[in-house]
């Protein structure tokens, strides 16, 4: 179904599903403690890496803006006649060309380095490198979090206002339907991307504040939290499917379509 919802959900599994893309060559560079596919992979796998970042909490940054746009024209009674499949196509072109620019200073940092006698694939900053390491991470802390989460908490927050404000004023069922179904999608899908990406992001708070010896033990919590930020890129393309009534129906189905045959 080619629809607004659709389009944005079409981009969103690609954004998360772009980390499928890295993880064996992380694997690979991880077991053999240097890295054997030269620098232009280096650059090329990285910014991979940094788009499966940003590009996801993006997409759920828009997809919250029109959620929120279709409640205010629910409250007005009024049709957003600008929400079209083509403006879907547009929005979703800019949010990947946005966080093609924000990504830029990543890919051009990314390179070879000697460590040790192994050539490793990393950021190599200019002097003062311990400055400009700082300033990397505070840029991924608020560009890559504080301010998408802040939009997207925000929005919610001002529709579901807007939708207690409908029941005051009208006691139809639909519309107190329509509420709970909307509280629900926004307590999972908040509560999933908070929980996967907040630790991520506060240990980035910790290394800005905190001198910590790389311990096994802080080493082993570091790629468990790792982890569980490219878990949320699993979890979003079922969030966003089984949480519409639409997708539940095709495939219900669909089940009872390959049963009957």
């Amino acid at each position: 179904m080619k629809t607004v919802t659709n389009m944005f959900i079409l981009n969103l599994a690609i954004a998360d599903e772009l980390f499928t893309l890295v993880l064996p060559i992380n694997i690979a560079d991880y077991l053999l403690l240097q890295w054997p596919f030269g620098e232009f992979m280096c650059k090329l796998i990285i910014s991979i890496d940094q788009y499966n970042t940003f590009s996801s909490i993006y997409f759920l940054t828009v997809m919250s803006i029109d959620r929120y746009l279709v409640v205010v024209a629910t409250v007005k009674s009024k049709k957003v006649s600008y929400r079209t499949y083509r403006a879907a196509k547009i929005v979703s072109l800019g949010v990947w060309t946005f966080v093609t620019i924000i990504i830029l200073p990543f890919t051009i940092f990314a390179k070879l380095h000697d460590e040790h006698g192994s050539l490793r694939c990393v950021f190599v900053f200019p002097n003062p490198e311990e400055l400009w390491w700082q300033m990397s991470r505070i840029y991924t802390l608020v560009m890559g979090f504080a301010i998408p989460v802040s939009t997207i908490c925000i929005l919610y927050t001002t529709m579901l206002y807007k939708l207690r404000h409908i029941r005051l004023h009208s006691n139809a069922k639909a519309l107190d339907k329509a509420k709970k179904k909307v509280t629900f999608m926004v307590l999972v899908i908040l509560a999933v991307c908070l929980f996967c990406w907040t630790p991520f992001h506060l240990s980035t708070v910790v290394a800005l504040t905190t001198d910590i010896p790389q311990t096994p033990v802080v080493i082993g919590i570091s790629f468990f939290i790792t982890s569980l930020s490219y878990a949320n890129s699993c979890l979003n393309p079922f969030l966003y499917a089984f949480l519409d009534d639409n997708f539940r129906k095709s495939l219900r189905k669909l089940l009872e379509c390959r049963t009957s045959s």
